[in-house]
Parts: structure tokens; sequence; C-alpha cells
């Protein structure tokens, strides 16, 4: 089975991957980039290929401070983001749990849970400002790698813009589950009520595989 060092040292050999660094490493000189560059690669360093369950995509990390460390959807420190306090309330009404005391993902990550932004980087305060300069590139073709594998995987798809990477799902064994964003904005609109944490447990379960304990 393929490993993230593999795929890195793959990607790194390709002319887009290498503007991406400069471009990183020179607005780095100037600027505040989140996450800083230790935990950029946290979804890898927290859950190996080989122990992925649940792949759950975003797009760019939190630009505010104290916020993003590499886990999409995922913050080190209070106060949470509207869209993690939303996933939390369904959460709660999926699975009757208590309310988590963190809003820091990195158990279910241990779960087998990759926590996926298609942006691996933001300049501070200022949301999507490194859209476009390659990690969409380098995140799709971790996305065709693991939807290539020969198991069964959950994808939790949030939104149009996690929606619109389904078409690179097409293996029988994966299971897609798909809703609106978890934002302020949309999640009244049919993400709450979706029970995504319970039904990705239940195919898991179905394909005897050990379900993701959730709790955090």
């Amino acid at each position: 089975m393929i490993t993230w060092k593999q795929i890195i040292e793959t990607e790194a050999q390709k002319e887009y991957y290498k503007k991406l660094i400069n471009f990183i490493k020179s607005e780095a000189k100037t600027k505040t980039i989140f996450p800083p560059s230790e935990k950029r690669f946290s979804f890898m360093n927290q859950t190996p290929i080989s122990a992925i369950k649940v792949v759950i995509i975003g797009q760019d990390p939190y630009h505010d401070d104290h916020q993003a460390h590499g886990l999409a959807f995922s913050v080190e420190n209070k106060p949470y983001p509207p869209s993690l306090k939303n996933i939390f309330k369904e959460l709660k009404d999926d699975l009757n749990l208590t309310e988590p005391k963190t809003g820091n993902l990195k158990k279910w990550a241990q779960e087998g849970v990759l926590l996926l932004n298609t942006i691996l980087t933001v300049e501070a305060h200022k949301a999507l400002s490194h859209k476009g300069i390659g990690w969409e590139t380098f995140t799709e073709n971790i996305l065709k790698q693991i939807a290539e594998l020969d198991r069964p995987i959950v994808f939790i798809l949030w939104g149009s813009h996690a929606r619109s990477y389904k078409r690179l799902i097409h293996h029988q064994n994966h299971f897609v589950i798909e809703s609106v964003h978890p934002s302020s904005l949309s999640a009244h609109q049919g993400f709450f009520g979706s029970k995504p944490f319970s039904k990705a447990n239940q195919y898991l379960i179905s394909k005897q595989i050990k379900p993701i304990d959730w709790s955090l």
C-alpha cells in the first residue's frame, strides 16, 4: 500500500509543487501563514493511509490566531468557529454524545478519520488567500490515491466544494455521505438531521470494520 512519504516524494518532483513551496516560503518572510509549518501536514502525521476509514473534506484552514493546526474543521483552542459548533450539535443529536470539551479533532484523526482540507495554508485573517496556488492539485492527487484503495472507506462531503470531489469516488467498496455545509449560512438547510456519524459507523460495521469512536 502506498504511504504518505511516497506521495510527498512523488509530488515534490513536480513543477507545480516546487512553485507552491517557493511561494509559501516567500510569503512567510513578510506575512503570517496558518497553520505553522510544523503542523501543516498534521492530517498525515495523525492518520496513516493504512488506517483511513473515513475521509472528511474541508476547504482551507481557519484564518484567525490559534485555530488551524493541519486538521480540517479542527481548532486547538476555543472559541469554536460556527461550523464546528454546528458539527458538534449534529454529533450530539445523532449519537446522543455529551458536548465535546475540546475543538481539537485529533482523536478522530487517530481513530482513522482523515481530516483533509483541499487548501493547506492561508494568510492570517484572509480567507481563501491561498486558493489557486497549487494545493488543490496536491490534495486532489491525494484523494485520487485514497479513492483507488481496494477497501471500504466512507467519504463525508459537506457543501458544494467537498461535493465536487465526488467525481473521484468510483470504487464499489466506498460509501459517500453528502449534505450542505455545516456553516451558519446553510446548516439548517439539510446538515442538521443528516446523521453523518451514525451512517458512517453503520456502513463500517456492515463491512466488518470497527466503527469510529466519535466521542471527544
